[in-house]
């Protein structure tokens, strides 16, 4: 990737995440814009977000940007001048959440780790004679 093009999808990044946050500041706390990726020819762009709650909330955010793709690729026009403005399609990220359950399971390994050294262990045999 140019330097060009990770400089735009900062940009857009940025202002889609500026946008959401003062128009629709109360849905903002259930989700956060993770990053985009903006094709080359400056004509599509890929939003990706994360989720804060369950499938309910994934289900209601992914309608949610359905809903106000085309407002915010309009506003988001207004403020990144653009050859073309990109068609933006959200997917949902799952980095977040496979990184939460990865440090669970390091947790749960360094507990049980923990008790296992902290329980009495036999010493074998008594071989005094």
């Amino acid at each position: 990737m140019s330097l060009r093009l990770a400089r735009v999808n900062e940009l857009v990044k940025r202002e889609i995440a500026s946008y959401l946050s003062r128009k629709y500041r109360s849905e903002t706390v259930r989700w956060t814009i993770t990053s985009v990726d903006v094709s080359p020819d400056l004509r599509n762009a890929t939003v990706a977000y994360s989720v804060i709650g369950d499938d309910l909330q994934a289900r209601l955010a992914q309608k949610f940007f359905n809903r106000h793709a085309g407002e915010i690729r309009k506003e988001v026009s207004r403020y990144v001048i653009l050859k073309y403005s990109p068609h933006l399609q959200f997917v949902q990220d799952f980095g977040i959440e496979r990184g939460n359950r990865v440090m669970e399971i390091l947790d749960e390994l360094e507990e049980d780790d923990q008790n296992r050294n902290s329980s009495p262990e036999s010493t074998g045999p008594n071989t005094e004679t």
